[in-house]
């Protein structure tokens, strides 16, 4: 299991290194900062004073190894705009961008699971018909639309909610909704076509014959292998809660890390869009890392190479 650990931290840290070069690549070749940040009056000696003082005057390759160098140290360069560090900037908003994340997770947890179960169980019947609507509904709706749709219906109409901001408890519920909502329908199906497929095992129909409850064989010896292929898939979801992360907190404005994005790719803050790529790109690879070892610890018969 070490060696396994450290193999895939190997893999992590190419994967992050291809990461920092796409997205300083990407950056630096279709928009330069100096002409964001100054005036339109200005003059062609004044962006090339601002450029040599912002270190964009020297070649791309040398301005990457310099990035490339401060970021081993956890240096990405101060902010353009604020003039501050870009990691400090970035870290002070994770929390608030974690916190939605792991909300809407576990909001939608909570709901396809029990739903993916029931729909098994009660198998092409109302409860599983039902069950396959509301799926298909949460993945037709688009998450701009659903996030939008909240706000009018809860905030504008009802006034049960609040519309946009955070400070408390109240504020997370219409932003986390909606990323559970547009996570929601791939959970509750996979859940709900695995415990079909493991529900006619002949080690089901074994338990269920030497006496043991429903309820017993369902959720201690059904569900546990059932949840083996949604563990797995949580890890390729934290991106995509990331990516709906971005759409989310926008309409919401929640101050989290991906509203900060937006905002720097609008002023050209190179340092600080770099960083909040770095710090994503660590935290998926982390959970990914996570997801394997907790699917190993639910099913013994995985062994680590």
């Amino acid at each position: 299991m070490k060696s396994y650990i450290l193999h895939r931290l190997f893999q992590a840290l190419i994967v992050i290194w291809g990461i920092s070069l796409i997205t300083f690549s990407l950056l630096h070749l279709f928009r330069d900062p100096a002409l964001i940040l100054l005036p339109p009056e200005a003059t062609k000696q004044d962006v090339e004073l601002l450029r040599k003082e912002m270190g964009l005057d020297k070649p791309l390759i040398v301005q990457y190894f310099k990035f490339l160098s401060g970021m081993a140290k956890g240096d990405f360069g101060k902010s353009f705009v604020a003039h501050r560090p870009a990691l400090g900037l970035v870290l002070e908003r994770m929390p608030m961008t974690l916190w939605l994340a792991a909300s809407g997770l576990l909001l939608a947890l909570i709901i396809s699971i029990p739903l993916g179960v029931l729909a098994a169980v009660h198998r092409n019947r109302i409860q599983d018909h039902s069950a396959s609507v509301l799926a298909v509904l949460g993945q037709a709706m688009p998450l701009f639309w659903l996030d939008i749709m909240l706000i009018i219906i809860f905030a504008v109409k009802l006034r049960l909610l609040p519309a946009s901001g955070a400070g408390s408890f109240y504020h997370i519920i219409l932003p986390a909704s909606g990323i559970a909502v547009s996570i929601l329908p791939i959970l509750m199906r996979l859940t709900r076509s695995r415990m079909i497929e493991i529900l006619s095992q002949d080690y089901i129909r074994t338990a269920r014959a030497k006496g043991l409850g429903e309820r017993a064989v369902l959720f201690r010896h059904a569900l546990r292998n059932a949840l083996i292929p949604v563990i797995t898939i949580l890890g390729f979801q934290f991106g995509m809660l990331l990516s709906g992360a971005v759409i989310t907190e926008t309409i919401f404005a929640w101050p989290g890390v991906a509203s900060l994005v937006v905002e720097s790719i609008f002023n050209s803050d190179f340092p600080v869009v770099q960083a909040a790529v770095v710090v994503f790109a660590i935290l998926i690879v982390i959970a990914n890392l996570l997801t394997d070892i907790t699917t190993a610890w639910l099913d013994p018969k995985l062994r680590f190479g």
